[in-house]
């Protein structure tokens, strides 16, 4: 049994929480501005966030860090402030945690650098940075690490390398984002993610973001056909898609819509379902109700 499929116990599906970013805009954190600020200076907005998925039924709580690369945070002038942003985050993911019998997953998103060759990022830097960051999310105290909308496999590899090098203890998951033509930006196509990463060590593989749930299960069922024994698959799709609404977007899935999505990704085998831009503790406890029918 995989480090992770210990850590979640027996019951399949597990149920993910959802969208993080369009749920602080829709508390008025401002369009552009860092969500990771947050953790600083709304840590009540944090924290509700994250009551409120744990309310839905989400077993796993992610970490407001989505942004927490040093490259990223530079961008809004946070850089000296990582460890605090990052190690807040996840102290904040795991008070609310701790009072629900939940795990908490330390979120490193993408650097937002472009690597070597199409870059001038080397791996060495990359897996520096994400290991940055993962020194202050472990010191706040999470239970495993979430590295998520991906592109690149070059970059996947670094943060998994930064996580044996931090957090040799913890289980990784890593997901790319397939939102182009059922290919990531990068040109990976997810039958070949899933046997490169399952390859370089990662405990789960999947997908997250994207198009909407109709493509997020035409990528779980190629994963599917190809995964290795013990491989954990997860798959957090968008609400949709983002339509404009008077001054807003909203996202055209609705609660029902994302369970049924549920339903069919469990039939397909996947081990963790979740949410991710547009789905709310709403979309989410509609999920869990429907794979709590479907096991």
């Amino acid at each position: 049994m995989s480090r992770l499929a210990e850590l979640l116990g027996g019951s399949r599906p597990v149920l993910l929480d959802g969208g993080m970013g369009t749920l602080l805009q829709d508390s008025g954190l401002e369009d552009g501005a860092p969500g990771e600020l947050w953790n600083l200076e709304n840590p009540d907005a944090i924290r509700a966030a994250h009551t409120a998925y744990a309310g839905a039924g989400a077993r796993v709580l992610t970490t407001n860090t989505f942004g927490g690369t040093r490259p990223r945070l530079d961008m809004h002038g946070l850089g000296d402030r990582l460890d605090e942003v990052n190690r807040t985050a996840a102290l904040l993911a795991r008070s609310v945690a701790d009072e629900h019998g939940l795990l908490v997953a330390g979120d490193l998103g993408p650097t937002g650098e472009l690597l070597a060759p199409l870059g001038t990022l080397t791996p060495e830097e990359a897996q520096a940075l994400f290991a940055e960051q993962l020194t202050a999310l472990v010191s706040g105290g999470i239970d495993l690490v979430l590295v998520e909308t991906l592109s690149d496999l070059a970059e996947a590899d670094a943060a998994l390398a930064a996580a044996r090098e931090v957090a040799p203890h913890l289980p990784v998951v890593v997901t790319m984002s397939f939102d182009t033509n059922l290919r990531t930006m990068m040109g990976v196509r997810p039958a070949y993610a899933v046997a490169h990463l399952a390859a370089a060590g990662a405990d789960a593989v999947g997908a997250n973001c994207g198009r909407g749930p109709h493509e997020m299960e035409v990528i779980a069922a190629q994963m599917a056909a190809v995964r290795p024994d013990g491989l954990l698959l997860v798959a957090q799709s968008n609400a949709g898609l983002p339509q404009v609404v008077g001054d807003h977007f909203e996202y055209d899935a609705s609660a029902r819509d994302m369970a049924a999505h549920a339903a069919r990704l469990a039939d397909l085998g996947v081990d963790l379902v979740g949410g991710c831009c547009g789905s709310t503790p709403t979309h989410i406890a509609a999920i869990g109700a429907t794979l709590a029918v479907a096991s």
